[in-house]
């Protein structure tokens, strides 16, 4: 299929009638293709990592009860939380919005809004919302990749129409809020290096990514306040950097129900992980011994897809997958985790964008 005919059918789906909760009348339980995305590559790649097997106690003895494993998810959450290190700030209520601007593509109104992500520290968003809404609706909060425009990427406001998940999804009927990454000083250009020192020098013993998890936390707790948002639907999605920040947001934050991670690379020597602004060469070290596995088998039971294509993520990821899937499996069926591999690079073609099109229809 064409990406422009592809993309007009995906709008036209919804813009047709008025916004709102979804019925769950004519939509499947679950996408056709599941079986698919849980099914191993033909050959493994020599370069696939060998990762500890997560139902196994710290005693070495197996894991085979939900009340078992929920055991070692305590464990690994609050591992991982002080390897992350202190959040910069403690969360309370959500910060109120400031709308600096507003126009309206069609079918939306997209408002670029300001708020105080930290005490006394502001950032920017894009605020986007079916023009047509009846009732509340479910939500998604959608994170950039590394690129100059940061949010005007998913808000559609420029970039590559294939990122533009902020916009597409509001056509479809979702409140989507698009928060700007702390590596970037304003809305048109990235500073990775000069703003991650920054960080390390007002919290020299946490790493980037508890910024950016904390701050994609207050997002979430952004679009959960909104008395448009059915804040039992909310979900994440990104690309590449944004891949990143909806793997650790959907590892300690519930109240995500979905999610999609592309081309984030799911191993951390997959990509740049060992980088100031994400996880510091410490996981260089040989005293490090944790994988993301560990991240993606915290997010069970919940709906998580993970879109490679032979960049950052690709074959090699499937014994993420794989370990996932057995702890998935200890909630029951069906197993809503699973890799699909479009073998394009790193991008996001027409065909992962109908796959995510399908994923979010499927299960928010």
């Amino acid at each position: 299929m064409q990406r422009r005919t592809f993309l007009a059918a995906s709008t036209a789906l919804i813009v047709s009638g008025p916004c709102g909760a979804e019925s769950d009348e004519g939509k499947s339980k679950d996408v056709p293709w599941l079986r698919e995305i849980q099914t191993p590559p033909a050959k493994l790649p020599a370069d696939a990592p060998k990762l500890a097997d997560l139902l196994l106690d710290n005693d070495g003895r197996r894991i085979d009860s939900l009340n078992g494993w929920e055991k070692k998810r305590k464990d690994l959450r609050k591992w991982w939380l002080d390897f992350l290190g202190p959040f910069p700030a403690e969360r309370r209520a959500a910060p109120k919005l400031k709308v600096l601007a507003e126009d309206r593509p069609e079918g939306v109104i997209r408002q670029l809004v300001e708020y105080e992500v930290e005490p006394g520290m502001l950032t920017q968003a894009y605020l986007l919302l079916p023009a047509k809404l009846e009732g509340k609706a479910p939500a998604a909060a959608a994170f950039h990749s590394t690129v100059d425009e940061s949010i005007l990427q998913p808000a559609g406001v420029k970039g590559v129409p294939e990122k533009a998940f902020g916009l597409r999804f509001a056509r479809q009927g979702r409140v989507v809020f698009c928060p700007r990454n702390y590596l970037w000083p304003d809305n048109t250009h990235i500073s990775a290096k000069d703003e991650a020192e920054k960080f390390q020098k007002r919290l020299p013993k946490s790493k980037g990514m508890a910024k950016m998890l904390y701050d994609a936390l207050v997002a979430i707790d952004i679009l959960a306040s909104l008395p448009e948002v059915d804040a039992e639907r909310i979900g994440a999605i990104g690309h590449s950097l944004g891949a990143k920040e909806t793997l650790y947001l959907a590892a300690f934050d519930d109240r995500v129900k979905v999610t999609v991670s592309s081309e984030g690379g799911i191993g951390t020597k997959f990509s740049n992980w060992d980088a100031l602004w994400y996880l510091g060469d410490s996981i260089k070290q040989p005293a490090f011994t944790h994988e993301h596995h560990e991240l993606l088998s915290l997010a069970a039971p919940r709906p998580f897809l993970l879109i490679g294509g032979e960049s950052a993520d690709g074959d090699r990821g499937w014994p993420f997958i794989e370990q996932a899937l057995k702890v998935y499996s200890l909630y029951g069926q069906p197993l809503r985790v699973g890799q699909y591999n479009h073998r394009k690079g790193h991008a996001v073609p027409p065909e992962a964008e109908e796959r995510i099109e399908e994923w979010f229809r499927a299960y928010l």
